[in-house]
């Protein structure tokens, strides 16, 4: 089993509880995700079995989408409707904000590059989990991270909801940005409901309900998706015999080695500026044998997917 399963995950579970399913539904202990949803939060949950797990660091960063419902009116102390209520001193009532003012906030989000990460949340802060320390009525010295909003629009189909949905870079805290709608407009605000909508290249429209995992067991194996369609915006290469076999064991590859380049669809991400140029390493049946770097000696395998022969 070395590939992802798309779930959707219902409101209640955490993402650890999904997982922990996953692998008694398929007897497989090599499963992973691509990045937590809070017990709140449903939708498209992104798990790696088996070998797949090893691209885990590639996948985790993919840009994410959600549909988001902020409930105006009131704070709480984790952002959202889990959380004990906080008094808002001078608040004004949400009936009481206008579109005007909707509008100005999040032009002001869709610009923003940084992003201060909740008090409830699983930043490590002196070793610690920030929640851990907010728990204990402590307040976590946290450091705003870079972030970047790619699409963000509202509507409020009430005086105090506002339905928004986003496209985001990972790290993302979606709560944060409703506690900040909330204060910058002067009435306070929590997310009430979130769902997840896109992982990278892959929609919530193709995923499996987890009750039918759970009912499936090991026949939904059969939903699983190869390691091959994971990383589609990646360059590929297909190796010679002696290129697969330096693969395998992680030996770097020349030009010797490559018999044929394929590269990226038009407008997919490769890779960060700066960062060096990443590429599917294939071997002549198609298989997906390694992860390699552009280097100049040649490519170096980074992540080795295949077994030894």
């Amino acid at each position: 089993m070395n590939g992802a399963l798309l779930v959707d995950k219902p409101t209640g579970p955490t993402s650890h509880d999904v997982v922990a399913r996953a692998r008694r539904a398929l007897g497989e202990r090599s499963i992973g995700h691509t990045g937590t949803l809070d017990p709140l939060a449903s939708g498209l949950l992104v798990l790696l079995c088996g070998r797949a797990t090893r691209l885990a660091s590639l996948m985790s960063g993919a840009v994410k989408s959600y549909h988001a419902t902020i409930r105006l009116g009131i704070e709480t102390d984790t952002h959202d409707a889990a959380g004990v209520p906080q008094a808002i001193d001078g608040g004004i009532a949400p009936s009481a904000v206008d579109d005007a003012a909707v509008d100005e906030v999040i032009e002001a989000i869709r610009n923003q590059r940084q992003q201060m990460p909740p008090a409830f949340s699983a930043k490590k802060v002196g070793g610690v989990r920030a929640y851990k320390l907010a728990r204990r009525n402590e307040k976590p010295e946290l450091k705003a991270v870079d972030v970047c909003v790619y699409a963000l629009d509202w509507t409020r189909p009430e005086a105090g909801v506002l339905h928004v949905t986003l496209t985001c870079s990972a790290g993302y805290y979606v709560r944060a940005m409703a506690q900040e709608i909330g204060r910058r407009l002067g009435c306070g605000a929590h997310l009430e409901a979130l769902r997840r909508t896109r992982v990278g290249g892959f929609d919530v429209a193709d995923a499996v309900p987890l009750d039918v995992v759970d009912r499936e067991g090991t026949g939904a194996a059969a939903r699983m998706l190869p390691m091959e369609a994971l990383l589609p915006g990646l360059p590929s290469v297909t190796l010679t015999s002696a290129g697969e076999t330096r693969a395998r064991h992680g030996n770097v590859l020349g030009l010797s080695h490559v018999a044929a380049w394929q590269e990226a669809p038009s407008g997919q991400a490769i890779g960060k500026a700066g960062e060096p140029v990443r590429y599917q390493v294939y071997g002549a049946d198609g298989s997906l044998l390694a992860i390699a770097d552009a280097t100049p000696q040649g490519l170096q395998p980074v992540i080795v997917l295949a077994a030894h022969e």
